[in-house]
Formats: structure tokens, sequence, C-alpha cells
């Protein structure tokens, strides 16, 4: 079974949200990282970079696969974790502390209802 902290949002493609006010702190779930098992590679956005939701993020590379991660909400990234660039594996190690891709100044804090609970999500995951 995978790691579904409550309190966040979840989107389909296995990407989660941690709401701080009017930004908001994005990663890819614990089930996004067993599927791509070892990840050896991640390219972040540029700060200032603004995005839709849906919209690619940044990339993912495992030992078995490339991944995009998208972007759960609209607006400007503000942060990226810098600690990705020299430590991907923290992606498999703590996919919501350590390994958080990007923080994002939202446009529509709205758009977070549109989002997964950690119940829906664990049922999308069959769970």
């Amino acid at each position: 079974m995978s790691l579904v902290p409550d309190g966040l949002r979840y989107t389909k493609d296995h990407e989660w949200v941690r709401s701080e006010g009017n930004k908001a702190r994005v990663g890819m779930t614990d089930h996004a990282q067993h599927e791509l098992t070892d990840i050896v590679f991640v390219e972040l956005p540029k700060v200032g970079k603004t995005v839709k939701q849906g919209e690619v993020l940044g990339i993912v590379e495992s030992v078995k696969t490339v991944a995009d991660v998208y972007s759960p909400v609209s607006g400007v990234v503000t942060e990226i974790n810098p600690n990705l660039d020299e430590n991907p594996q923290f992606l498999n190690e703590s996919p919501y502390e350590k390994g958080w891709f990007a923080l994002i100044l939202m446009d529509d804090p709205s758009e977070l209802s549109r989002l997964m609970d950690g119940a829906a999500y664990k049922k999308l995951l069959g769970e």
C-alpha cells in the first residue's frame, strides 16, 4: 500500500499539493515513485515560470522510464527544491518531505477543490 498522508490534495496523475496560504507546495506521490523505481535525474522548472493547471511542470527520469510531472494548480513558480539536483533519490526516500518539487504562488486557490482528498486518491489507487 502507498503512503497517502491526510491534509494534502492529489491529482489523477499522482502529484500532491500542500496548501501553504496562497502558495502550493507540489510533489509526486509515494505511489508514483514506487512505479518509477529508482529516480536518477530531475528536471525542475525555472523560478518565475508561469504554469497552468495540468501543464508539465518538470520531468523525472528513473532507471526504467522518463515521466512528466504536471502542475496541479495554476500560478508562478516561486521556489524549487534545490536538493533534488544533487539528490534525486529524495523523491524515492521522502516524497512528501525532502522530495517536494516546487512552490507555486497560486492564481486561483479554488483550483484545490477540484483535486482529490486522501480518501478519493486511495480509491483511485484501489486501496
